[in-house]
């Protein structure tokens, strides 16, 4: 059997920093101490004191495959994710055809089957024709249901906006249901109001005004009512309001809570200030709002309101990101950036390196209830990465993105993801890709 030792590494896991090594054999975490003693034919790392953590798991993404892989696709945003430290993914089904069916899901798990460098899952879509199919998806084999990037019918309504059905949906799902909260009647009056007194000249700042904090409280709002009726489990996507955020109970027992939240890198990052500079760049739904916004959010990832942070990446050609507003495409690339700003929030002492792993790698685990991932535990999955938190972020020309831009690009991210392991093989290190693909298809348990 093939083993790897890494030698003092700062672990960051289970709330706590500490010198130790780490044994890796057959996929798995086989020992955790110190001084662990080298065998002949052992593979040895030398972290030199860096930071080894559990590797992210990204539980919101676009990948674009099937049929819009000009954009990208399962293999090349897999290795930017794990060129960013992310080990494994969840996929949304706005792909072309959308995954709205049991036939069109297994395909998208063929697809990775061939070509993911991380570890994935595909999210069920969910719309006003597929009810029961969707009450039928295995739980032990796929990560829930959800209408992000989908519309509900042919009125591009989201299904936060349909009570009704919803009620429905949530009274007879086993399984998690993660929405997108956006009342479009608000967003649709606000769109009118800029249109007439702006035509084609709105300016990529007004995208905050027009999806706007009223616009996703009303519809959270209306969502968490209606999923504690039912006792349903809900997950909010990328939630971008203090105020939805405060919606929610602080608790760290994510087994039993049964309403959480996620929170993006980028609302965390930017706030309406920086589309002065970044303009369309950082058009994303819902929209990017203001500086109390990103304070907030932060603040209830540390009461334990909000449970854990996700990315939303969603490549767009930087040409659809340069059209006017409402031709402009809404989301950006971020996979490969998402720890080091992360680190760099911690830098500026707006979160903590242990808050940082729990919320991006302990709580999506533990949301999803994903088997042996998440944590740095013997017995556990190798998925870990190690960061030298005084490197330098890769330039914009060694992006790994198919598209090729990000609005981090350029960011002073001063963490640096030193080496990605995939199921205990290295397929990223130094800046360079090993040529190992060793993603599997994650496995949760059954009671969700």
């Amino acid at each position: 059997m093939e083993h790897t030792l890494i030698k003092d590494a700062n672990i960051i896991n289970e709330g706590k920093i500490f010198l130790s090594d780490v044994l890796i054999g057959n996929q798995r975490i086989e020992k955790i101490a110190k001084n662990i003693p080298h065998q002949p034919g052992w593979a040895i790392i030398n972290a030199g004191g860096n930071y080894l953590i559990p590797g992210m798991i990204d539980a919101h993404v676009h990948f674009r495959e099937p049929g819009m892989t000009s954009k990208g696709t399962i293999y090349s945003e897999s290795r930017a994710a794990i060129a960013g430290g992310v080990t494994s993914f969840m996929d949304m089904p706005n792909t072309s055809p959308n995954t709205t069916t049991t036939e069109l899901l297994e395909q998208k798990y063929g697809l990775a089957s061939q070509s993911s460098f991380a570890n994935y899952s595909f999210y069920m879509g969910v719309n006003s024709q597929n009810l029961e199919d969707v009450l039928t998806i295995d739980t032990e084999n796929v990560c829930g249901l959800t209408d992000d990037g989908l519309y509900f019918d042919n009125k591009d309504s989201m299904l936060c906006n349909q009570p009704e059905y919803l009620e429905k949906l949530f009274s007879r799902a086993n399984t998690l249901i993660a929405l997108h909260c956006e009342d479009e009647k608000i967003i649709t009056k606000n769109e009118k109001a800029y249109l007439s007194r702006y035509g084609e000249r709105i300016r990529p700042e007004q995208h905050a005004l027009i999806r706007s904090e009223e616009a996703c409280v009303i519809a959270t709002e209306r969502v968490i009512e209606l999923a504690r009726k039912t006792k349903s489990r809900l997950h909010l996507l990328h939630i971008s309001t203090g105020k939805e955020a405060e919606l929610l109970e602080a608790s760290l027992n994510l087994q039993y809570k049964k309403i959480t939240g996620e929170a993006c890198v980028h609302h965390l990052y930017f706030s309406a200030k920086d589309y002065a500079l970044k303009g369309n760049a950082i058009k994303w739904n819902p929209s990017i709002k203001t500086e109390a916004d990103r304070i907030g959010l932060l603040n209830c990832l540390k009461s334990n309101k909000l449970d854990s942070i996700a990315t939303d990446h969603a490549p767009h050609l930087f040409s659809e990101k340069s059209e006017a507003y409402f031709l402009c495409k809404s989301g950006a690339p971020s996979v490969q950036h998402a720890l080091p700003a992360l680190f760099e929030l911690s830098r500026r002492q707006e979160i903590s390196l242990e808050e940082i792993v729990r919320k991006t790698s302990h709580a999506p685990a533990e949301l999803f209830n994903v088997i042996d991932r998440g944590y740095i535990r013997e017995g556990y999955y190798a998925d870990l990465v190690l960061i030298d938190p005084d490197g330098k972020f890769e330039t914009p020309e060694q992006l790994y993105y198919k598209t090729n831009w990000s609005p981090f690009a350029g960011e002073n991210l001063r963490a640096k993801i030193k080496m990605t392991m995939v199921n205990g093989k290295i397929a990223f290190n130094s800046g360079h890709f090993t040529g190992v693909q060793n993603g599997l298809r994650l496995k949760f348990k059954k009671e969700r």
